[in-house]
This record gives structure tokens, C-alpha cells and sequence, in this order.
């Protein structure tokens, strides 16, 4: 069975868990400091600030913002769970923004519409997802975010090593935040870089680094300077000021992430190599186009998605799942449209943004991983063209 996507674990990714399950610290040690340097090295950014997985770091950037009730947070329609759950679990409100149905990403435009949209609601940020590896015009996307008040959230979970290109041409790493106060990452299994589960968040502000490092730690401050004066001079002493989570990683984690870090661009050259192998094979077909590739971005990717017309080729998408499935190839659909779900329906009524629903009725992620062959390519390629020529 071909997956859509896996992971590649290789012998110095075992020794570098097993040196730590050999140490002393299996957390909160010297591994986690290693990983967040090499991550922040790795994007460009001043400060990383690693946690248990991709969720947790949407969930921390909530926080570390000041997010809760009363406040809303706009984000992509078309984009996993996480995304929009983050701002609910701080009590704030979600606004779905549509996408552009060629590329799944939310645009400038989708993102100005939301917000004249909803302008009776307080919006306090934006998270704006990099579908599949592709980042869109992160400068307008920014200029619009300054000029209403809003903070900008990267959710990078398929982003980690893509670049984005300038309007002048410069590339900046995803991950940077120069177009941004904060960026996410996922490094789930399936993900471009596998910690088994954890994630990190980026950002170049100090103050929101400490307090990242404060909420995913229980909130225990340990600051002298921050706790009641009569408490300074004890070693042990410890003060809860905010509510806090447990959401570290542990050096296990941080040291599969490492070892995983430093092999990269080789996993990005392997990626394009299958992109490229893919896209030529679909081009020129008139029921199946590959998603968009955009100027503005040069990508490690995450996902190859194809758009079918299923209507045309009188194939229902889940018998054609079915149909790839018995031939030995398993594929995936990102993403059924957030506010679809019976959760968000029962709390924001029925909801249709064109955009998504074009992008969802269409899209198909097949097998896209490090280690896929040529000769699995092939096989893959076939069945999709034996049922859509």
C-alpha cells in the first residue's frame, strides 16, 4: 500500500533519540535548548519556543496575544481543525475567510472581505494557513493586518523550509515573521519533519517568547522580580499567576527534530523531484489540473493536490478513492471546510464561501512523501489517468 504521506527515519534519527534515552534529562534538558536553536537558525528568527504539537502552538500564540472572549480571529475556511479550534479554546470567536479555489489559500482579497464582513466584531488576529507548503502575498496580507490592528498568525504546519518571494524578490523563510508576529509548526508524523508529535512557535518579539515560555510551562513564574516581595529570597518558590498548560517537549522529541532539521534540503530536493515528475504528467488534462503553483512562494511541499471534475468523469470521489485504494494506493482529502462541521454549524449556522466549496469538491491529495519511487509515481500516475482521460 502506497500512503499518501509518511515519514523517513534513518539510523542517526535513532541514534539521536537513543544518546538521550541513554542521558540524564529526558526532558526539559540540553536537547529541547539544541532543537529551538537550530530551529530558529533554521528559519531565521530571533526567538523559537518549542511544545507538544502543532495544536498547543496555536494554542499558546492565542494566549500569548491576550485572545479570549469577546474577541474574534479570522481564519481560512479550508484548513485542518487545529486552526480554528485554537481561538476557541481561549473563548474567542472564529470568522471563516473563503479561499481561492485554484490553490486552497486564503488571499488579500478573501482576507479584506472577511473583515468588512464582521467589522461589528472585535478581530484581534489573523490565522493565515500555508495550504500544502505554499505561502500567498504575504506583504499585502501583513499591510492589511497593520493597518486594521490585527495581529498576523503564520500557521506553518505544512510550511517548514518554504520561502517566501518578495514583490522585489527577496526571499524571506517561512518562519522568519518578517510579514508577522507569530509562525506555527507542526512536526506530526506526516508532516516534512517528524519529532513522532510536537511543534514549535517563531517569532522575533521577546515579550511574546516569555510569555509562550510561561504558558506552555503551567504558567509557574519564577521571576524574582515578578512575585510578591516577600517570596524573593526563597530558592523553591514558585507563584501561578495566569492559568497554564503542560505543553513542552520533551528532549526525545527535540532530538529526532534535530536530527531531522539537518536533513531538510534534501528532503525539499526529493519533494520538488516528485512535484515535478507529477506535474508533468497531469498537465494538459482537461478534468484534472494540479493545485496552482504561485510566484510568491518557493516551497518544501507538503501535499500533492490534484482538482478533479467529478461530475464530468461520472466518478464520485469516494469510488474513486475506493477504486486507487484496491490498486494498492491510499489518498486523502484536505480539507472538508472548517465550518462544515457539526460543531461550528450548531454555533454559527450554515455557512457557504464559493471559494472553499469549489476548492473541496475538487481536491484529492495522492502520495507524496521522501523515499516515494519513480516506479510507485508511475503507478500512482496510471490509476489516476485510467479513470479521468
Amino acid at each position: 500500500m502506497i500512503p499518501y504521506g509518511r515519514h523517513k527515519i534513518e539510523k542517526d534519527d535513532i541514534d539521536a533519540v537513543v544518546a538521550v534515552l541513554k542521558s540524564e534529562m529526558l526532558t526539559c534538558g540540553e536537547a529541547v535548548r539544541a532543537f529551538e536553536d537550530t530551529l530558529s537558525q533554521t528559519v531565521s528568527s530571533r526567538y523559537t519556543v518549542s511544545c507538544s504539537s502543532g495544536t498547543a502552538a496555536l494554542h499558546l500564540c492565542m494566549m500569548a496575544l491576550g485572545i479570549g472572549s469577546g474577541d474574534s480571529v479570522i481564519v481560512p475556511g479550508i484548513t485542518f481543525l487545529a486552526s480554528a479550534n485554537a481561538a476557541q479554546y481561549v473563548g474567542a470567536d472564529v470568522v471563516f475567510a473563503d479561499v481561492d479555489p485554484a490553490t486552497g489559500l486564503m488571499t488579500p482579497e478573501t482576507l479584506e472581505k472577511a473583515i468588512l464582513e464582521n467589522k461589528e466584531k472585535n478581530i484581534k488576529a489573523i490565522i493565515n494557513v500555508h495550504m500544502a507548503g505554499q505561502c500567498e502575498d504575504l506583504e499585502s496580507m501583513h499591510a492589511i493586518a497593520k493597518k486594521q490592528g490585527i495581529f498576523l498568525i503564520e500557521d506553518a504546519a505544512h510550511a517548514i523550509g518554504s520561502n517566501y518571494i518578495s514583490k522585489k524578490g527577496d526571499m524571506y523563510p517561512i518562519g522568519s515573521n518578517a510579514f508577522s508576529d507569530l509562525t506555527t509548526f507542526s512536526f506530526h508524523p506526516v508532516k516534512n519533519i517528524a519529532m513522532g508529535e510536537g511543534g514549535a512557535v517563531t517569532t522575533n518579539s521577546l515579550d511574546l517568547k516569555n510569555k509562550l515560555s510561561l504558558f506552555r510551562n503551567h504558567a509557574m513564574e519564577r521571576d524574582k522580580e515578578k512575585i510578591a516581595s516577600e517570596n524573593k529570597n526563597k530558592p523553591w518558590y514558585y507563584e501561578m499567576q495566569h492559568l497554564g498548560y503542560n505543553f513542552r517537549a520533551s528532549d526525545i522529541h527535540c532530538a529526532l527534530g534535530i536530527s531531522q532539521l539537518k536533513k531538510l534540503a534534501s528532503f525539499k530536493k526529493s519533494r520538488e523531484e516528485s512535484v515535478s515528475f507529477y506535474d508533468q504528467a497531469f498537465s494538459k488534462l482537461e478534468y484534472l489540473t494540479p493545485i496552482c503553483k504561485l510566484p510568491s512562494c518557493d516551497p518544501v511541499w507538503h501535499l500533492y493536490v490534484i482538482l478533479i471534475d467529478f461530475k464530468h468523469i461520472e466518478i464520485p470521489r469516494e469510488i474513486f478513492m475506493q477504486l486507487l485504494s484496491s490498486r494498492g494506493i491510499r489518498t486523502q482529502v484536505h480539507y472538508i471546510p472548517v465550518y462544515k462541521q457539526p460543531y461550528y454549524k450548531d454555533l454559527y449556522g450554515s455557512n457557504e464561501l464559493p471559494g472553499c466549496e469549489s476548492y473541496y469538491k475538487r481536491c484529492l491529495s495522492i502520495p507524496l512523501f521522501v523515499g516515494l519511487s519513480k516506479a510507485m509515481q508511475e503507478k500512482v500516475i496510471q490509476e489516476v489517468l485510467k479513470h479521468v482521460k
